[in-house]
């Protein structure tokens, strides 16, 4: 899938990971997607947690070996 922006989250830790994803997308407009790749154990529960709260979509979450692949579209 393709994506409109990147965010290397690797090596934070909660809540860092969803802080800088939150604004990472302020920066984009409705409908792009952003790619975030994060190994926070607890980012598995928080990120979709916070696309539900925000009214993002959670589009995949994949394992990449190191930590997870996330693609968000903006709401």
């Amino acid at each position: 899938m393709t994506y409109d922006a990147d965010l290397d989250a690797r090596g934070l830790l909660c809540p860092l990971p969803v802080l800088k994803a939150r604004k990472r997308l302020s920066a984009l407009v409705s409908g792009q997607v952003l790619r975030m790749l994060a190994d926070d154990p607890a980012a598995i529960v928080d990120v979709p947690h916070f696309c539900a709260e925000a009214g993002h979509q959670m589009l995949a979450c994949q394992d990449d070996g190191d930590g997870q692949i996330y693609l968000i579209r903006k709401g």
